[in-house]
């Protein structure tokens, strides 16, 4: 099948179809790769997965393979407007961070339209669910964004002890609208180590994402130099920062403190995503591990190379059995939302992974952190049909895998729930879109 097969072709969200889907390759992710695979469809949810499944009509689409819907496990939407990530190849995190305020100054967009614009930009590239985290001063979600499953982290920002009831009031809030929320889910995202006070941590924790509480938390932990030179000295750029913050004391973290504290601090939660941890030693690696039913490890490639990052502890987390999902972030540090990208990248830098391991970061992985599994993240009969469709190269691999990885082939359709939301018309003899009743 050629590039010229291909036929962009918006499809519009309709009801969910009873339809079994043939694929060249169907990437269940929770077993081995299937040729000749199938998918079948009822109801919104997987019926079945095999082969000659018989199960009604069948749809063969050619030489594509069927994966899980893509799970980013971590963005900033509200960049979603930005053409190029902000400053140059290996930014100071500090810089960054004032590149990032002043942009959020000078938006061109509402914060609403770029937050579509950036779902819109994710479906497109195969993912269903999202791990967004929301600004306080952002409007509320529509009931039903478009096309995909969410989880609304709301980002708390208090370093002071004075703002700190300030955010516990808006996280509150926050949580109030979980009753009616559709299609998507409330957490709470306290931001890092030098941007909440220590006792609105351990005051959220205790008070709001227990056990039972069913409120997962997203909090950035060891994600630059700077980070962890505040951490231990207290001095460096983040110090000079934050004494421009009205009400900052010195003395606000105690010198010496370390990334292990803070998941301490974190690990009585019901469920925390550790945002980055691209400075995680030896220590915070066990800590999570010990964790892990409780705890993941969110992982943004593009972005920890945008700022020239030493190597990634990837290989070291896998071995000590800490779970690992991944993220794009914002396009204020990475060049796009694009789930399929990210994984190439990963894999590139991480050739002594394995990649169904890869793959299963940005897919059972990401459910698995999010809490969700039950629910999507794998082809398994019962959970949703959340489904990318991706175009393979016109070659054989002794690992089905490598025509995922070692290409550039695009997402040409994501489905969500059973609904086809985004498409091209696959227009060759092999396989062809057709509309839904």
């Amino acid at each position: 099948m050629g590039r010229g097969d291909l036929v962009d072709k918006p499809l519009q969200p309709r009801r969910a179809a009873a339809i079994t889907l043939k694929a060249r390759f169907v990437f269940p992710v929770a077993s081995d790769p299937i040729h000749d695979g199938e998918v079948a469809i009822a109801g919104g949810r997987i019926r079945a997965v095999g082969r000659r499944l018989a199960q009604g009509p069948t749809l063969d689409l050619g030489n594509v393979a069927i994966l899980p819907g893509f799970v980013n496990a971590h963005t900033h939407l509200e960049f979603s407007y930005l053409r190029q990530p902000l400053g140059g190849q290996a930014v100071g995190f500090v810089d960054w961070i004032r590149l990032v305020m002043a942009s959020r100054s000078n938006r061109p967009e509402p914060v609403e339209r770029s937050v579509a614009r950036g779902i819109e930009e994710a479906i497109k590239s195969g993912a269903t669910t999202l791990g967004e985290i929301a600004r306080p001063e952002a409007p509320p979600l529509p009931p039903q964004p478009a096309g995909c499953g969410l989880t609304v982290f709301l980002e708390l920002i208090a370093p002071t002890a004075d703002r700190a009831s300030e955010a516990m009031a808006a996280a509150r809030r926050h949580l109030a609208l979980a009753d009616r929320a559709e299609g998507w889910r409330v957490g709470l995202a306290p931001h890092a180590p030098y941007s909440v006070h220590p006792e609105l941590l351990a005051t959220v924790v205790r008070r709001l994402a227990g056990p039972g509480s069913g409120v997962p938390l997203a909090f950035h932990l060891a994600e630059s130099r700077e980070e962890m030179e505040f951490l231990e000295s207290g001095t460096g750029p983040f110090r000079e920062l934050l004494s421009a913050v009205p009400g900052w004391k010195e003395g606000m973290i105690a010198r010496g403190t370390r990334p292990a504290d803070y998941v301490r601090l974190l690990s009585p939660a019901e469920r925390t995503l550790l945002i980055h941890g691209n400075y995680f030693a030896d220590e915070e690696i066990a800590l999570v591990a010990e964790g892990r039913g409780r705890m993941s490890v969110v992982y943004c490639p593009r972005t920890h190379a945008h700022f020239a990052h030493p190597d990634y502890p990837l290989g070291k987390l896998f071995a000590a059995g800490v779970r690992v999902a991944l993220g794009t972030d914002s396009r204020a540090s990475s060049p796009d939302l694009n789930m399929l990208a990210e994984i190439r990248f990963a894999a590139r830098r991480h050739p002594n992974v394995p990649r169904p391991d890869i793959l299963r970061m940005a897919t059972l992985h990401g459910a698995e952190a999010l809490g969700i599994a039950a629910a999507t993240g794998s082809i398994t009969p019962g959970k949703q049909a959340d489904l990318a469709i991706l175009r393979l190269p016109d070659r054989d691999a002794a690992d089905p895998h490598d025509l995922l990885f070692d290409a550039d082939e695009p997402v040409v359709g994501t489905w969500v729930r059973g609904v086809p939301v985004a498409a091209h018309r696959l227009a060759s003899a092999g396989g062809a879109w057709r509309e839904f009743a």
